[in-house]
């Protein structure tokens, strides 16, 4: 099992450094581990050129020793080199002992460098989806979930890849460096100049590659994050694209978008092409200096052939990592971006209790009195008030119904009351049981304001698994009463696999009512002391209606029951009705009260009953 990260949910991050010292936790020691082997990988890479070029000058040949001491200190433990001239057999399997151990050193930092590069995936995944999980409703307004799904998968896989790609190799490469340096220097200090002189030339454009790269690939993550847009809503509101004939709209929608996303990531790609090409070209004219200026140091006798041959595989090899050099800069500049995205989730203020936040006691079936005060409330995208200054008294167990057109605030109302938006501080205030809402912890209001909302949300679950979510351990019985007093019971049992019923994604394979209905019976099956029934009825028909009526009234005895709807007959038993009319009470009574009144009520009741 992965160690869990427990953070403060609200802890910001400042840097760059902060966040990823977070997600390193649990897994430094593996990174820590690779390392350590990848700097022994390099260490036995640099080895055997040494020996072989040993053995070509002093034991094939008669030069003197150039043996760093340590090395020199072997070779005379085990005979000089006048004994290994006549058992060549040895060298070969010092050559082949140093390989075998440089192979076993890359083993083990391939398999500590992967176990790292999992665990810091799975401590990403794990917080940034219970992160989102905790952030506000609003916030989950304000952004899409395409765009949120591109930076939980694609940008978090650009930082794993650079951390356990990129990273861990830049100390083996610097390892690499300073040794090859070394023993080169060792060698022929001239011809070391000659191959060093690159060194500044790479990093300089490289640094001049980093921010370009930077922004192209910014550029690209954000297009990329519209096209994942794009294709969730479609593949989610597939049955209206097609029920509209939307298909070719669609289709140049997303081919537009796609040609942007191309287009930016061609345009990182011609970047990334030159970066290089460029990298080629002074690696290329490195080489070529080395191996002329080297041959022209050996044929004038200032090296040795052996020396030769090991200057130039050191040369090699300083190739290599002088390269991944360049490489790391240009990953750097496109992990740097996508830490910022996901920074950006990281950084993003989840909701959170007052530091004194209580559990009101249930001293009424109903939960208490439900106020609101003078509450008012304006979207934060918005200018013009969705509530103004709405005032009224819900009655601990009795049933009110609240009746309004499109954008009169009637569901708003209710969000408020859950803490799904937050109220301002000049915007009234709500309490419950004379608590103010602000001051209630926002799991227990959760847990006890059930509601039911317009547009119902299914998992892709079974039909039993989907009304159980809301209440862990409820057996089949308790199931099916849920059911019964959503009326849905009957509806299941016609079904060929009844209540092991698979559901589509949200629902897809049930109907409006349906669907509906399942929301109903999740709710129902909590039994909480306060529900809300948000226009939850309308894809119902009238007699489904009634039913569903007359079972709710005996299955919600006790409880504080808010019924949100547009047809009066759902409301009219209501113990008191509110009307809303732009975000304001325009009347309130009982049924026979409102119908004597003449006003809004009355005109709807009569176009609903006469038209």
């Amino acid at each position: 099992m992965g160690q869990v990260i427990i953070m403060d949910k609200n802890l910001q991050f400042k840097t760059r450094m902060d966040m990823v010292l977070f997600f390193l936790k649990g897994c430094i020691r593996y990174f820590v581990l690779a390392i350590i082997f990848a700097c022994m990988v390099s260490l036995f890479d640099l080895i055997n050129p040494k020996i072989i070029g040993f053995t070509v000058d002093s034991i094939i040949g008669d030069e003197g020793s150039k043996l760093p001491g340590v090395m020199q200190a072997i070779i005379d433990a085990a005979g000089g080199a006048q004994y290994l001239k006549s058992h060549l057999p040895v060298v070969s399997a010092i050559v082949i002992a140093v390989a075998l151990c440089g192979a076993a050193s890359r083993f083990l930092f391939q398999y500590f460098n992967a176990r790292g590069a999992e665990r810091l995936l799975k401590n990403m995944r794990d917080e940034l989806f219970s992160h989102i999980m905790h952030l506000p409703f609003t916030w989950h307004a304000e952004n899409h979930t395409g765009d949120i799904i591109q930076r939980c998968t694609s940008d978090v896989e650009q930082v794993k890849r650079f951390l356990s790609e990129q990273l861990t190799s830049l100390f083996r490469v610097g390892i690499l460096l300073v040794l090859a340096l070394y023993f080169m220097m060792g060698i022929h200090p001239g011809l070391t100049l000659i191959a060093a002189a690159f060194l500044p030339v790479i990093v300089l454009y490289s640094l001049f590659f980093h921010n370009k790269i930077g922004d192209a690939f910014e550029n690209a993550d954000v297009q990329e994050g519209k096209l994942s847009a794009i294709a969730q809503e479609n593949l989610t509101g597939v049955r209206v694209v097609r029920a509209f004939g939307r298909e070719m709209y669609e289709r140049t929608r997303f081919e537009e978008q796609n040609k942007k996303y191309t287009a930016m990531w061609v345009r990182l790609m011609q970047l990334l092409s030159g970066f290089w090409a460029t990298s080629d070209l002074f690696s290329g004219l490195q080489i070529m200096l080395v191996t002329i200026f080297g041959a022209v140091f050996c044929v004038r006798g200032s090296m040795t052939a052996g020396d030769y041959i090991a200057f130039v595989s050191y040369n090699a090899m300083l190739t290599w990592p002088v390269r991944m050099l360049g490489r790391v800069i240009s990953e750097m500049s496109k992990a740097g971006i996508s830490i910022d995205r996901i920074r950006y989730i990281m950084n993003s203020k989840v909701e959170e209790d007052k530091p004194n936040a209580v559990e009101p006691p249930m001293g009424q079936p109903g939960g208490g009195d439900i106020v609101f005060d003078h509450v008012s409330y304006t979207y934060e995208n918005g200018t013009q008030k969705v509530l103004d200054d709405v005032s009224f008294t819900i009655k601990a167990g009795s049933t009110v119904g609240i009746l309004g057109g499109t954008g009169s605030g009637k569901s708003t109302l209710m969000y408020l009351l859950d803490r799904l938006y937050q109220l301002p501080e000049d915007g009234g205030r709500i309490t419950l049981g004379g608590v103010d809402i602000a001051d209630i912890k926002a799991s227990w209001l959760r847990e006890n304001v059930g509601m039911v909302l317009q547009e119902p949300f299914l998992f892709s679950r079974t039909l039993a698994e989907n009304i159980r979510i809301a209440r862990k351990g409820a057996d089949m019985g308790q199931i099916r009463q849920a059911a019964r007093i959503a009326s849905l019971d009957d509806t299941i049992q016609s079904f060929s696999e009844g209540y092991a019923t698979f559901v589509g994604e949200r629902g897809v394979t049930l109907s409006g009512g349906q669907k509906q209905r399942t929301a109903i019976a999740q709710m129902l099956i909590r039994k909480p002391p306060i529900m809300v029934f948000d226009d939850s009825l309308s894809a119902v028909d009238a007699e489904t209606d009634a039913k569903i009526r007359h079972a709710l009234k005996e299955g919600t005895d006790g409880s504080t029951v808010i019924l949100i709807a547009h047809r009066i007959t759902t409301l009219m038993n209501a113990d008191n009705i509110i009307v809303l009319d732009r975000g304001r009470i325009s009347e309130q009574g009982t049924h026979e009260e409102l119908l004597k009144n003449g006003g809004i009520y009355r005109k709807i009741y009569d176009l609903q009953t006469n038209g």
